[in-house]
């Protein structure tokens, strides 16, 4: 099958034809002035809040094609991956070697084949799976279906065996390399079990559920929502490349005190609690790294003794785990970083598995924190190289994020490999024989967005920086396992993603995959504006995007919509590769007749240190005079945009920000729309607050360094419209920093509206009727009309 064509750009300034839609000319006029007997307001039409919804990231990308590749690698580097088409998905088996593009198999034959063995009709392109194996050398392909019933089909005659009564490999093991054994946590023990024959060997005995080896710390951000679907998280382990020795640790939680959550239910609720340690707490979780021999059982405990939990890397789901930050080095020992409670140092440390005898290499030190990786991914970009000699090194040190070669016997810096103002992203892949490294950088290109990942490679001895890819994209690299090939899926905010594979040097092979938006615009959508404006201090750039209605009419003006989520660990836009707004829905929120405005101001991750800390110790800050001075400067280009009906939203963080907002910028902001807040993080998990406000320090008077970021001493100063949410069983960011807000706003005698949702956990922000809730809210009282009645979003789409 042909790669299918990319689409063009097209700009929202444009006055665009909706197919069989009507325009819907005025729907985000300014409302008429009050008189002596206001007219009353004008519903918004239901085919607009129809034709909204279908521009949510979840309806629209329906109507993409090939806009998703993600590689699963196969022996000799091949690699398939599973590709939307039409109303449907294929299975596409790429060759790098061979430079070949073919369906994996016959889809039609497999599904007539499956449909006659499981007495069930099924499709080639509605295939009753995502992920299947190769097996029998490549002759059949083996799969679960949706009843986890396992099936396999030879590949030559197209029938298949099977259901198999063989359930998927469960999550919460770690299968040995090579798979002879299985590793796993049970009631805070580690155990294996022999892969052939089923016998089950205890490592460790004296762990407990919060004492244990191997066990998930659980302070943030899902334990009670595990708990409440029965979902067991994976074991914190890692298993040595020859399979054996296995790396854990013991982590201590025991003492550390409760959260408590209720569930609806009739009659009497459920108490749920689990164990988070808040700023300020004296008593957090500690870890002890130990190794233990699969076989023998003998087990070696690292001599640093027991250590604080923190996590070193940004951004990036779930990055607060400790263990990403442990790895097996080629020299046969364990790898990993030590740091402290005010992240000021970070040390990297190597331990000898049968002795646990541990040396440090070298330290790290930062004025605020020290990270590993300052952007998205939160991968820690240290690689331990040349036997274990040397060691890659990532330090902000100079102010940038940098590549440094270090010497593991004293920690000296042998040779930087990269320098200049830029920052590396993440190491991708290291060729020791070459003498080179893969990377991707941002803010080296003049001209190209600063938030766009570029591909690069540098000699280890500091020379021979080089741009392998130059397309003003970003960059989503993935090596294949020899490193002889780059798939590299270049996507951007304005450009439909095309996927290509490059040999080392950044030469294009064979173009993989071209999306095609042509669907999808053909109703109307269009791709979000880029700007750039000066910030607060009138010097510096930021960047973000402006989403206009389908029907923007450059005649009239439009109540201006502002998302925010602040960081510090993330930014609002995140990675420039999603055109669909999906970070709030915002396209789909200008559909209703709205500009909708994002931007990642200062404190947000991705550029310099100086940036990033650019609010520490100042949470409060959240970014906000700068989407202030940047509305300002996008009002002068775009007179559309009315100042005076400017309304701000977001979620978590994003609900802490437009909340501050309207507290802090009353003249500015006149209706918030925040869910789920951490209004004050004194609520929250101290491995966020402590890092970038700062350790708590209590003061004589009874006041702390945390009041000057808590929301609720500001409810005072609410002046317009404010909705607040939040789930009763939010396990990430707890409720009681939104009621301690409640309870000041009743103080201070503010009308507000809430919405309490049961028994959701954080990740309800894109629940259909909390979308449709922001929505109605914003146009009643910053569009100043009435919702339309009877309009009932559905939900996303689920697919296996």
């Amino acid at each position: 099958m042909r790669p299918r064509p990319s689409t063009y750009r097209r700009s929202p300034l444009r006055r665009i034809h909706l197919g069989a839609l009507a325009l819907f000319v005025g729907a985000g006029s300014v409302p008429a002035a009050g008189g002596a007997q206001e007219a009353p307001a004008s519903p918004v039409e239901l085919e607009r809040y129809v034709r909204a919804e279908s521009f949510l990231g979840w309806n629209a990308e329906t109507l993409l094609e090939g806009h998703e590749v993600s590689p699963t690698w196969l022996d000799g580097d091949r690699f398939w991956y599973r590709n939307r088409i039409g109303e449907g998905h294929e299975f596409v088996l790429v060759d790098p070697v061979a430079r070949s593009r073919t369906p994996a198999f016959d889809h039609h034959r497999l599904a007539s084949g499956l449909s006659e063995a499981a007495d069930t009709s099924f499709v080639g392109t509605k295939l009753p799976f995502r992920t299947f194996d190769f097996v029998d050398g490549g002759g059949a392909v083996r799969f679960h279906t949706a009843d986890s019933a396992r099936w396999t089909c030879s590949l030559t005659d197209y029938r298949c065996a099977g259901p198999e009564a063989e359930p998927e490999a469960p999550r919460w093991e770690r299968p040995a390399p090579g798979g002879g054994s299985v590793a796993f946590e049970r009631d805070g023990n580690l155990w294996v079990r022999d892969a052939a024959t089923g016998q089950e060997r205890a490592l460790t005995t004296d762990g407990t559920p919060d004492d244990g080896y191997a066990i998930v710390e659980g302070g943030c951000c899902s334990v009670v929502s595990n708990r409440r679907s029965e979902t067991t998280p994976p074991p914190v382990l890692s298993w040595s490349p020859d399979g054996r020795w296995i790396a854990t640790y013991r982590l201590d939680k025991a003492d550390v005190e409760e959260l408590h959550l209720l569930e609806t239910a009739t009659g009497r609720p459920k108490l749920h609690s689990y164990r988070v340690s808040l700023p300020g707490d004296s008593v957090i979780p500690t870890y002890e790294i130990h190794v233990f021999d699969a076989a023998s059982g003998a087990g070696a405990r690292s001599d640093v003794g027991s250590m604080v939990a923190v996590n070193t890397s940004c951004c990036g789901m779930h990055a607060d785990t400790i263990w990403k930050d442990v790895r097996w080095g080629p020299d046969d020992h364990l790898w990993f970083t030590r740091g402290v409670r005010s992240y000021d140092t970070l040390s990297l440390h190597r331990m000898d598995p049968a002795t646990g005898a541990t040396r440090r290499v070298l330290t790290e030190t930062s004025k605020t924190y020290v990270e590993t990786n300052a952007a998205r991914s939160g991968i820690p970009n240290w690689r331990v190289v040349r036997d274990g000699s040397q060691v890659i090194w990532w330090s902000e040190r100079d102010g940038w994020g940098h590549l440094y070669l270090i010497d593991a016997a004293d920690g000296s810096v042998v040779n930087r490999i990269t320098q200049g103002p830029f920052i590396v992203v993440d190491v991708l892949h290291v060729d020791e024989a070459g003498g080179w490294v893969y990377f991707t950088a941002m803010g080296r290109e003049p001209g190209v967005d600063p938030y766009h990942r570029m591909f690069y490679r540098a000699r280890l001895d500091g020379s021979g920086t080089t741009l392998l890819a130059s397309e003003d994209m970003d960059h989503e690299i993935t090596p294949s396992p020899s490193g002889r090939f780059f798939l590299d899926v270049q996507a951007s905010m304005t450009a439909a993603p095309t996927a290509v594979l490059r040999a080392p040097d950044g030469s294009v092979l064979m173009t993989v995959q071209e999306a095609d938006f042509s669907r999808l615009l053909a109703t109307g959508w269009q791709f979000p504006v880029p700007f750039s404006v000066k910030a607060r201090d009138g010097v510096t750039d930021l960047h973000g995007v402006l989403h206009f209605p389908s029907d923007f009419d450059p005649e009239q003006r439009y109540p201006v919509v502002d998302y925010i989520y602040p960081g510090p660990q993330v930014g609002a836009l995140g990675l420039r590769r999603d055109p669909l707004g999906n970070r709030g829905n915002t396209g789909a929120l200008a559909e209703l007749g709205f500009i909708v405005f994002k931007i990642d101001a200062l404190g947000a991750p991705g550029r310099s240190k100086a940036f990033h800390d650019a609010y520490y110790g100042n949470m409060r800050d959240n970014g906000i005079p700068d989407h202030v001075a940047a509305l300002r400067q996008l009002a002068v280009r775009y007179p559309q945009m009315d100042l005076d009906r400017v309304g701000i939203y977001g979620h978590s963080g994003g609900g802490f920000g437009s909340t501050d907002a309207i507290l802090t910028f009353p003249d500015v902001f006149k209706v918030a729309v925040s869910s789920a807040g951490n209004h004050d993080n004194r609520s929250y998990d101290r491995t966020w607050g402590e890092k970038y406000h700062g350790l708590l320090e209590r003061n004589p008077d009874g006041t702390d360094s945390f009041d000057s970021q808590a929301n609720h001493l500001l409810a005072g100063n609410l002046r317009g419209k404010l909705l607040l949410s939040y789930g009763t069983l939010d396990d990430n960011v707890h409720p009681n920093a939104t009621l301690l807000l409640i309870e000041k706003l009743i103080e201070h005698d503010k009308d507000f509206d809430l919405v309490v949702m049961p028994n959701r956990n954080h990740g309800y922000a894109s629940e259909p009727y909390w979308v449709r809730r922001t929505w109605d809210y914003f146009v009643e009282h910053l569009m100043g009309r009435t919702p339309p009645s009877g309009f009932s979003m559905r939900p996303a789409p689920t697919t296996r």
